[in-house]
């Protein structure tokens, strides 16, 4: 399941053309990707404009998904808070629902003239948006969409973790006369990091390849600004001609981006257990 389309996969990109009149051009594919196929390698459509978008909607999404999934765990982790396992069920639920069932609810609420956002602000006495029509406002409704869905697993993570930590820890700190906040950050937080670790980078991987919101939500617009690397893959393979070989070098290159970032995680955060040690 996993080794068989990955060999399959970088076959294909070694030919151009369409399924049915495959041309071998070797590495051809990939040198057109990385020299933006002659044109400005930071101009519109290139391999690394649309990287960094890729880059900046995955740091986005992850520090809003640890920030909202943490800060509920916390709240949701005090004993004197009443009915817990109701606020529990209702922040899961959104986690629960498939992915394009909630962008396409999303991009409804999102609709110029009749979308639900813009009745707030209308409410509110503010001036109705257009949404997908700068990038800006269209890659704030992607984040939106996917932030809604990403943080319950932060939350449901660090709930876990919080329920390791010691009482007798907790109860040590205040009674040395630590604030709220010192008990954070100087002792929760520190035991959290071995469970957040693997689940921020699983979750950057998860957001990296979303391809569902990306492409149900803005559908890349305006003008495919809002893409990102696996939605502008889909264009080539199935809006541009059928240039199968040409998509299947990004989605190789896709993988190899993510195989690299995270084995130098994994090597940076040996280190720092050795240097800990």
């Amino acid at each position: 399941l996993v080794v068989l389309p990955l060999i399959a996969g970088t076959a294909t990109s070694f030919f151009a053309g369409t399924r049915s009149d495959p041309t071998y051009v070797g590495f051809a594919n990939y040198a057109a990707i990385l020299t933006a196929r002659g044109g400005d390698l930071l101009g519109h459509g290139s391999f690394y404009l649309t990287l960094l978008v890729t880059i900046l909607w995955t740091v986005l999404n992850v520090f809003f998904h640890v920030g909202i999934g943490m800060a509920l765990a916390l709240l949701l982790s005090r004993e004197k808070l009443r009915l817990r396992p109701l606020y529990r069920t209702l922040l899961i639920l959104p986690w629960a629902v498939p992915s394009y069932v909630t962008a396409l609810s999303w991009k409804g609420m999102f609709h110029r003239q009749f979308g639900a956002i813009n009745a707030i602000l209308a409410a509110l006495g503010a001036e109705p948006i257009s949404w997908f029509a700068k990038f800006s406002t269209a890659l704030a409704a992607n984040v939106a969409t996917n932030v809604w869905l990403g943080f319950p697993f932060m939350m449901v993570v660090t709930m876990g973790a919080l329920t390791s930590i010691p009482k007798e820890v907790l109860e040590a700190a205040e009674v040395d006369g630590a604030t709220p906040w010192q008990v954070f950050w100087r002792v929760k937080f520190p035991l959290l990091k071995p469970s957040l670790l693997p689940a921020v980078a699983l979750g950057a991987v998860w957001t990296f390849n979303m391809f569902n919101v990306v492409f149900l939500v803005s559908g890349g617009e305006p003008d495919e600004s809002t893409d990102i690397l696996v939605s502008a893959a889909y264009r080539w393979a199935f809006t541009r001609d059928a240039q199968l070989g040409y998509a299947a070098a990004y989605a190789v290159m896709i993988f190899m981006l993510l195989f690299g970032t995270s084995r130098l995680m994994e090597w940076f955060g040996e280190k720092r257990e050795g240097v800990e040690k």
